[in-house]
């Protein structure tokens, strides 16, 4: 199975480690657990990003990576029914105390669930703490990417209340 991640510096490109997720915590984990998140197609990557960082965030040079999980390895993907009402609110506490206990377990390589941001398409949030990890999950590609600078026009205008 491919998914896809953007980094926002070429060191990062060969990192899966989770750091950034363990520094910063994220939708689905609180800072101290590791976590990397990817998604279902480069698209969805680049949502993902618009919305939780500012155009001054946005570094010059940006990458896209491909990465390959080991199709023999357990996903679990969260269904609707076990997701809070107000799953879509950043800081949900229960989707992070989800997460911890998922990532805790170290059953599966990764967790798949809707994306906040397009309800209809999925995130795969991997568990770098899974047992042999690095044998299963490989960086296949390493892209630069030029970012539209319409994408950003646009994120301007939103952020702006137009």
């Amino acid at each position: 199975m491919l998914v896809y991640r953007i980094v926002k510096s070429a060191k990062r490109t060969n990192d899966l480690s989770g750091t950034g997720a363990y520094t910063e915590g994220g939708r689905w984990n609180h800072e101290g657990v590791f976590a990397v998140y990817t998604s279902e197609n480069e698209s969805l990557c680049m949502l993902e990003v618009l919305v939780h960082v500012d155009e001054s965030e946005l570094p010059p040079d940006m990458y896209i990576l491909t990465i390959e999980i080991n199709d023999g390895e357990p996903i679990l993907e969260i269904a609707d029914k076990d997701l809070p009402k107000d799953w879509r609110n950043p800081e949900n506490i229960v989707l992070k105390e989800m997460g911890d206990k998922l990532f805790a377990e170290r059953k599966c390589i990764a967790i798949k669930t809707r994306s906040a941001v397009m309800p209809n398409s999925y995130n795969y949030i991997l568990n770098p703490m899974y047992p042999q990890y690095y044998d299963y999950v490989k960086i296949i590609e390493v892209k630069p990417l030029d970012v539209d600078q319409r994408f950003l026009e646009l994120q301007k205008t939103f952020r702006a209340g137009g």
